[in-house]
């Protein structure tokens, strides 16, 4: 997929800020600080998507418009000590909501931190996902920080923990030096049928 155009759409606090469904659109969730902005913009290959070192910064559901016809969503981060209850719970209507009902969502990417063990909000989210029969890949973050005599053990860790839920594929990336940007891009134009 070659990203030609790319603009943030609508900005999403209710269900009913969502913008009509396109043809498909993929999504974006992780942890707080897992690099999901980041992500974001080694796809687009521009600066776009907002980068905090703050966690928790995206309380929305943000859509952006990619060539026109596809939406890529960045979704709130998980997992943030500092938000309060309320809005923890308000983050999971809406994000439920938006899994249940967005009949145009071809893939989730669950993005996670390479660097260390999946967390246990990790695996909610995938025992979520897939309660929900959501279709979900694995997107390993930050790998450009593993040293490459890491590698194997951090990939090994990783294939261990999320077995216990199935086979799943899991795709090790890194913003920084663009690991892994053009098997998510051929995925996600496979997902979407880009021609």
């Amino acid at each position: 997929m070659v990203i030609k155009d790319v603009k943030l759409v609508k900005v999403a606090k209710t269900p009913g800020d969502y913008p009509p469904p396109l043809k498909g659109e993929v999504a974006f969730v992780g942890r707080s600080n897992v690099g999901k902005s980041s992500l974001l913009n080694a796809l687009f290959n521009r600066k776009i998507a907002y980068v905090s070192k703050t966690p928790g910064k995206t309380r929305s559901i943000n859509f952006y418009l990619v060539n026109s016809r596809y939406y890529f969503v960045d979704l709130p981060g998980y997992g943030y000590a500092k938000v309060s209850k309320k809005e923890r719970v308000q983050w999971k209507k809406l994000v439920e909501d938006y899994f249940t009902n967005r009949w145009s969502l071809q893939m989730v990417f669950l993005l996670v931190d390479g660097r260390i063990p999946p967390q246990e909000t990790d695996l909610m989210m995938v025992e979520w996902l897939k309660s929900l029969n959501v279709p979900f890949t694995i997107v390993l973050t930050k790998m450009d920080k593993v040293k490459m005599s890491e590698r194997k053990k951090k990939l090994d860790e990783h294939k261990k923990a999320f077995s216990k839920y199935g086979e799943y594929t899991i795709i090790p990336t890194s913003s920084v030096t663009g690991e892994g940007i053009d098997d998510l891009l051929n995925l996600i134009s496979t997902l979407l049928k880009e021609n």
